[in-house]
């Protein structure tokens, strides 16, 4: 199967923004970026599907870099309830530190990291609404499903324009670094197509997106919520024996799943270790051949096998 069948197959694919993009995806190398707003110090399981998404894009030749967001972590990403509490600038500055560690790390070392803040820090307001906000109609954005979910309890301004930021991010790095890809979360759609438009109307030209479906767990939940918590990327913060017992306690129904988003191995693999698994349930191969392969890429073989 082709790269961009396989990604399909792994069930990695919710949105495109182009049929083009599948041609582009098996045989162009484009360079790509993937973004996250500093919350934390580290990501959490939730980030993982994404952050492993982007590293078979880098296997496959595409060239990634990585956005953290020291600017658009200051706004806060529209939530679907409420606002988001505003973080200090310190508090931002110490959590890219740990992001930009743990992602590059994971990346074999192989991402280019980029921090909005550095082209977002010396733009004028009257600058940005001439540049950037003239591009974008309202009706455009009342129309993205993050912003008119927000219409009835009330959005601040700063959360409304969060969507220009984003998109802003994108026009910079297709200009400065030929970036030519944004890949996300499902949750970003409205994001990715803002910097398309914006690319569009302002560059005359094209650049693309696509986005990886949301995966749950067996009852509907965001993997990686454990009894209300996040379980964190950082070893320090989540153990490598704590996320062993989640993952070896992923439901029959999901583990499949789980097998192909979130491991390396093939379909021959996949197809044989679930053709095991269903005919003992009970011995639990493939939660224990996703609890190995998982822990090794993220931790290591060393603490895998602890």
């Amino acid at each position: 199967m082709t790269f961009f069948e396989e990604l399909k197959w792994r069930g990695l694919v919710k949105d495109i923004s182009s049929p083009d993009l599948e041609e582009k995806l098996n045989n162009e190398s484009l360079t790509f970026y993937w973004g996250t707003d500093p919350t934390a110090d580290s990501l959490h399981l939730g980030h993982y599907s994404s952050l492993v998404t982007a590293k078979r894009l880098m296997l496959h030749g595409h060239k990634p870099i990585l956005l953290v967001g020291g600017a658009t972590g200051l706004i806060g990403d529209p939530r679907p309830t409420a606002e988001r509490e505003i973080i200090s600038k310190e508090t931002v500055e110490k959590n890219i530190e740990g992001l930009k560690r743990q992602v590059t790390r994971l990346l074999d070392n192989k991402a280019e990291v980029v921090n909005n803040y550095d082209w977002t820090k010396d733009i004028t307001f009257l600058d940005f609404l001439r540049d950037i906000g003239k591009y974008i109609n309202v009706n455009y954005m009342l129309n993205k499903d993050i912003i008119s979910r927000r219409l009835e309890s009330g959005i601040t301004y700063a959360e409304f324009s969060y969507t220009l930021l984003q998109g802003f991010d994108f026009l910079h790095l297709f200009k400065e670094k030929n970036c030519t890809l944004q890949a996300a979360g499902s949750d970003q759609w409205g994001n990715i197509t803002t910097g398309i438009e914006l690319i569009r109307k302002i560059e005359g030209k094209e650049a693309y997106g696509f986005t990886m479906p949301l995966i749950l767990d067996a009852n509907g939940n965001k993997f990686g919520k454990s009894e209300g918590n996040a379980l964190w990327l950082d070893i320090n913060k989540t153990s490598s024996y704590e996320l062993y017992q989640y993952l070896i306690n992923s439901d029959d129904t999901k583990v499949g799943e789980y097998l192909k988003v979130y491991t390396f191995l093939n379909k021959e693999e996949i197809d044989n270790i679930m053709k095991q698994h269903n005919e003992n349930p009970h011995l639990r191969i493939a939660q224990e051949k996703l609890a190995q392969e998982f822990i090794t890429d993220l931790h290591g073989k060393e603490e895998a096998e602890k």
